[in-house]
């Protein structure tokens, strides 16, 4: 899947007649050695899908890693060196840095929210909002920035949402005919908005998990004691890395939040040449 993502990328950036700049301008065969830097403190994520844009380059490159995916960094520490031709570090530095700088933002932000949590049981998770084509890539790096997957599409897992209890009619319901079809490894969540759904849900015995949607504060207090462990509890909507903390500290266990891949900042990350 690496391979197919960066393959792409390159094709994307490449176009029909390469990098005619490092064509015109670099001779042949003249070497270079260059350092992915990191120019600020966070969580890397990213760094297999820059070797494989070098070596799919030029083979024969050689690379030493400064770092892992998942670990913690300080600014200006160096990332990754790579010492072989200098058209292909040229051409591949576009592709490798998009995704280190993307792929580590997501880790950062997410790590940022774990920090916030610590002490609690909460697991932090991230939501099918993501770029289209890279959710499993985006989904990576939530994991190493130690958070923690939702469904990857919509064959996970059975979740029902307000729309597919309008259309079938009640919870009651809209649960006994996704309990009829599900197979026995396939867990069912369903969405409420108030205490008095997630009391229609509990009555039925029938949902896994129960996703608490744009519930404050003490609405989240009241359902973690109204469910009393009878079911998973997870929250959604509102979960900023400003308020994590008050939701970690409700008792619930998971707090999903799309932002972890739709809104996070970029990674500053360069590479330096040196020839």
């Amino acid at each position: 899947m690496i391979e197919d993502a960066v393959r792409h990328a390159l094709s994307e950036d490449l176009g029909r007649a390469g990098d005619v700049t490092s064509i015109a301008t670099i001779p042949d065969g003249m070497p270079a050695r260059a350092v992915m830097v990191a120019r600020q403190a966070g969580t890397i994520a990213g760094l297999p899908l820059a070797v494989t844009a070098f070596r799919m380059l030029a083979p024969d490159i050689e690379i030493e890693a400064g770092a892992r995916d998942g670990d913690t960094v300080t600014k200006g520490q160096p990332l990754l060196t790579f010492a072989g031709s200098a058209r292909a570090v040229l051409s591949a530095e576009r592709v490798a840095l998009n995704y280190v700088g993307r792929l580590s933002g997501i880790a950062t932000l997410t790590a940022n929210y774990v920090k916030e949590t610590a002490g609690t049981k909460l697991r932090i998770c991230c939501t099918r909002k993501t770029t289209p084509g890279l959710r499993a890539l985006e989904k990576y790096a939530v994991r190493c920035g130690g958070g923690f997957n939702h469904r990857f599409g919509l064959d996970d897992a059975i979740l029902i949402k307000d729309n597919h209890i309008a259309v079938a009619g009640s919870i009651a319901a809209v649960l006994t005919r996704a309990r009829a079809v599900a197979g026995h490894l396939v867990k069912i969540e369903i969405e409420v908005d108030t205490l008095d759904q997630l009391r229609e849900v509990l009555a039925t015995g029938l949902a896994d998990v129960v996703l608490l949607d744009n519930m404050d504060i003490p609405t989240l207090r009241e359902a973690v004691a109204l469910t009393a462990g009878r079911v998973v509890l997870e929250v959604s909507g509102g979960v900023t890395v400003e308020r994590i903390a008050e939701i970690a500290k409700t008792g619930v266990d998971y707090a999903s939040s799309g932002a972890l891949t739709h809104s996070a900042p970029n990674f500053d990350v360069a590479l330096d040449i040196e020839v």
